[in-house]
């Protein structure tokens, strides 16, 4: 059963997202990154209501903390994948499950990550809208509408594009969509128009962070969100971490990747289910397992394996 392992981003935060994990020997890691970060995540992941992981920070460290407490339960099944990658977010925790990062790393990375674009959303106010039923040319020319304002930032699925930009750039953008025949534009909860250019103060900051980072080479890849492309290097990192939170993340075509490679079965580790039905529409061949709580954790002896 070749596995591609994948992580979901923000936007699959829940309340109540750790409690199934609560009394699990995984718990250990929520354990270690409050030490790294000398912050209550424990709280953060079993009593935070909705409107406190609707905020970047918060949402972010739940989806990370909660991503790898379920990948530590599983990792011992799962020998020899045939890639790591993640949406947006997910791609720190491909990394931290790589082992390009270290947990601890990973967390701290993280925390200073979210609050780096969130001041830059605050900086540059900026929305993003889910265009539903649309093309990439569709999305293309959407962006046209307002050229320096408006931008695709996600890729994600056939018929699943996000444009972002600043309010009145998504405004123009979406009028343009609707006159183009997209089926439906629906606007997302979310505090910036990360994955455009309007993130590029964060991604100065986030290059200097970088140079302090430890960063390793892995021996399985890494799929990367902007080229879609694998990687096992270290070194290169420090520029595509930087980059992605101002590049769109191209997540179909990632997709695309892992099934070149030879990945027949995809294991979604983290909350929610968002990344299998995006895999449906794009690689409908691939199974996916969700990794989301203990239940999911097979109790025989069954691996993963290429």
């Amino acid at each position: 059963m070749p596995v591609a392992v994948v992580f979901p981003g923000q936007g699959t935060q829940t309340p109540g997202m750790g409690a199934p994990w609560r009394d699990h020997d995984a718990w250990h890691v929520v354990v270690e990154a409050e030490a790294a970060t000398g912050e209550p995540l424990a709280e953060l992941l079993l009593d935070a209501p909705a409107e406190v992981l609707s905020r970047t920070r918060e949402a972010q460290l739940a989806v990370l903390t909660t991503s790898l407490v379920a990948w530590e339960a599983v990792r011992d099944r799962v020998t020899q994948p045939v890639a790591f990658a993640g949406h947006s977010l997910g791609q720190v925790t491909a990394l931290v499950a790589a082992g390009a990062l270290s947990l601890a790393e990973g967390v701290r990375f993280s925390a200073r990550r979210a609050e780096l674009t969130q001041a830059c959303a605050d900086s540059h106010p900026g929305r993003m809208a889910a265009l539903l039923g649309s093309t990439p040319e569709q999305a293309d020319d959407a962006c046209t509408a307002a050229p320096d304002s408006c931008w695709v930032a996600n890729d994600n699925a056939p018929g699943q594009i996000v444009i972002a930009g600043t309010p009145e750039g998504v405004d123009s953008g979406s009028i343009r969509a609707k006159e183009l025949g997209v089926r439906r534009v629906t606007a997302l909860n979310v505090g910036g128009a990360f994955h455009t250019p309007l993130m590029h103060d964060a991604a100065v900051d986030l290059a200097e962070l970088l140079s302090d980072v430890a960063l390793l080479a892995t021996d399985r890849a890494v799929i990367s969100n902007e080229d879609a492309r694998p990687y096992t290097d270290a070194e290169g990192w420090r520029t595509r971490l930087a980059r992605h939170v101002e590049v769109p993340v191209q997540w179909r075509e990632v997709q695309l990747t892992l099934a070149g490679l030879g990945a027949t079965t995809f294991l979604e580790v983290g909350s929610g289910s968002m990344l299998a039905a995006l895999a449906k529409r794009t690689v409908p061949a691939i199974m996916v397992r969700g990794i989301a709580e203990p239940s999911d954790v097979p109790t025989d002896q069954e691996v993963f394996s290429e």
